[in-house]
């Protein structure tokens, strides 16, 4: 595999651990607000590997806040992160996996693109957008699964995006019951590794003490 992200140094720790635990994989820097940065990295994942067999679009910032605290660059970072993101992963890879007739795109949204919470309406509104994308992409293909992983409180470095002390306290409190990332990466791979003709749509995934 060929894993992305901006923070090289931590994406080079995690590309040792798989491979000292017998798998395959190459790290590569890339943010994903770029488009050609990401064609760049979908171009080298192909000329290292032949093909694209599945694409997972995870890069998600949260910086949480009250609409009326008007933090508008807040709002611009989330859409160009959470879902334009998501847009320009989707269009690197789609002619290649056209090409091959197959191919399967999973994009992690979140349990806000069910709902909307006071503080989270603008990243709601970005992991709504995730899921209407996923939908209008799935029913546009025929030989292309798509899948939509939305995860309930999970730990991660999230809660320190939010820019707003108060939010971010309060978020954190939460953070108590949140399930770790792992159940996340068994999700995706749950849905991967399906046969071909099987396409899990959507899953959700949240702590069981999670309302």
């Amino acid at each position: 595999m060929v894993l992305g992200a901006r923070r090289t140094d931590r994406l080079a720790a995690l590309a040792e651990d798989i491979e000292a635990r017998g798998g395959s994989a190459f790290p590569l820097g890339l943010d994903v607000t770029d488009p050609a940065g990401v064609r760049s990295f979908v171009a080298a994942a192909r000329d290292r590997y032949g093909r694209i067999d599945v694409l997972v679009n995870n890069a998600v910032v949260m910086p949480l806040s009250r609409l009326d605290a008007l933090r508008v660059d807040e709002w611009n970072h989330m859409i160009d992160v959470n879902l334009r993101g998501v847009l320009h992963g989707i269009a690197a890879v789609l002619p290649i996996m056209r090409h091959q007739r197959r191919g399967h795109i999973v994009n992690i949204s979140s349990v806000s693109g069910l709902r909307v919470d006071p503080t989270a309406a603008v990243y709601s509104a970005t992991k709504h957008a995730v899921r209407a994308l996923s939908e209008g992409l799935r029913q546009e293909s025929r030989e292309l699964r798509v899948t939509v992983v939305s995860p309930g409180l999970t730990r991660s470095e999230l809660t320190g995006s939010i820019g707003d002390s108060g939010v971010r306290d309060a978020v954190r409190e939460q953070m108590g019951i949140a399930i770790p990332a792992t159940a996340i990466g068994e999700a995706v791979r749950y849905a991967i590794d399906q046969p071909a003709d099987v396409d899990v749509n959507e899953l959700v995934v949240r702590p069981t003490a999670q309302g």
